[in-house]
């Protein structure tokens, strides 16, 4: 299919017609991805810690269970203090005390707004229980929206400016490309920190923690971009857009927290290098003592990965392309006839020394 596509003769009103089916393509794609995705968020698995005897306050299980459909896998924990450090190292969402007198549900705003916003409700079915944020989000950035904007931006910014440069600036050798690529992702990094920092004063995290997040996510854009275009040419933009933008954002996590989102968008949200960013970023500006690893890591092995493939390609396609040359160039092209001459002459004279040679016959008596 694909060779039948390279061998067909396109005009130009084939080209604008292919082009624009493409685009309406991505573009239904991109609205159906987001809407399954984020059109309806529906609690699906929360975590969520358990201290106390459930029986001591049955209605204050019973409406945290209503407002998230039943969805709440409690874990059963010794105390208060022991639930509060689950959450602020995020392996839990919300913490639910269950006393006789006055239950308390613990939220984290800042691990996924969402998922707070679904748990506050419970005010309305047991207005009893108090609810006590542990990680707020900042008062410039209720929605807990600024990250996701940030990881938005800086994936444009990447891909966007490598697909010009190859379309403005064709030439460009490797060594310089790969210049190039770092310097983007450091000049990105460094003037979107400044943006979100001193600028906006953005909740983002420290500035250097910061930095290295964004400098590796843009990295990874980067090469992904580059690598597609060494493989499809002036197709990249197809594959970047669908994983970065169609695939990567709509499960990143940053404007639906993971346990709101439906499979397969909840698992890839951790696995995916955008979904790693936002939790790195979302880590080091509300939980800067409780930083995971596990974002930072998938954040470092995508964006050394896809830099380490797309030099690889290229330079196994330069070195293929320099052979070509070479064996075209002027300079052979006036030794290969002289080569073949000289073969072809030691064959005829092969041929001569056969054919004149005496035959042996066998004598008569």
């Amino acid at each position: 299919m694909l060779a039948m596509l390279r061998r067909h003769p396109w005009t130009a009103p084939h080209r604008a017609i292919l082009i624009t089916l493409i685009a309406v393509t991505m573009a239904s794609l991109f609205l159906i991805t987001y809407s399954l995705a984020l059109g309806d968020p529906v609690p699906h698995d929360i975590r969520a810690a358990l201290v106390g005897t459930p029986g001591a306050d049955p209605r204050a299980l019973a409406a945290a269970e209503k407002v998230t459909g039943g969805k709440l896998d409690f874990q059963r924990f010794g105390s208060v203090a022991v639930a509060r450090s689950a959450i602020d190292n995020q392996n839990v969402y919300a913490a639910l005390h269950v006393t006789s007198s006055s239950s308390t549900l613990y939220v984290a705003s800042a691990a996924g707004a969402s998922v707070a916003r679904v748990l506050q409700k419970i005010d309305a079915i047991d207005p009893a229980v108090r609810v006590l944020d542990t990680h707020p989000l900042d008062s410039d950035d209720p929605n807990g929206l600024d990250i996701f904007y940030l990881m938005l931006v800086a994936t444009v910014a990447g891909m966007a400016t490598v697909l010009q440069v190859r379309s403005q600036a064709p030439g460009l050798e490797l060594r310089p490309h790969i210049l190039f690529v770092l310097g983007l992702a450091f000049l990105v990094s460094t003037v979107l920190t400044l943006v979100e920092g001193p600028l906006l004063h953005r909740p983002a995290g420290p500035y250097p923690e910061e930095w290295g997040i964004l400098a590796v996510h843009v990295l990874a854009v980067a090469s992904f971009t580059s690598l597609m275009a060494v493989l499809l040419g002036r197709w990249a933009i197809v594959p970047s857009w669908s994983f970065f933008v169609i695939l990567g954002n709509a499960s990143s996590g940053g404007a639906v927290a993971p346990p709101l989102l439906p499979q397969p968008f909840a698992f890839l949200s951790q696995w995916l290098p955008s979904g790693a960013t936002v939790s790195a970023l979302r880590n080091a500006a509300y939980f800067q003592n409780y930083q995971l690893a596990r974002p930072l890591v998938v954040l470092g092995v995508w964006g050394a990965g896809l830099f380490l493939a797309w030099v690889l390609l290229a330079h196994r396609r330069q070195a293929a392309t320099e052979r070509s040359t070479a064996d075209t160039s002027p300079a052979n092209a006036g030794t290969q006839p002289e080569i073949s001459r000289a073969r072809n002459a030691v064959v005829r004279h092969r041929a001569l020394v056969e054919t004149s040679a005496p035959s042996e016959q066998p004598e008569r008596t």
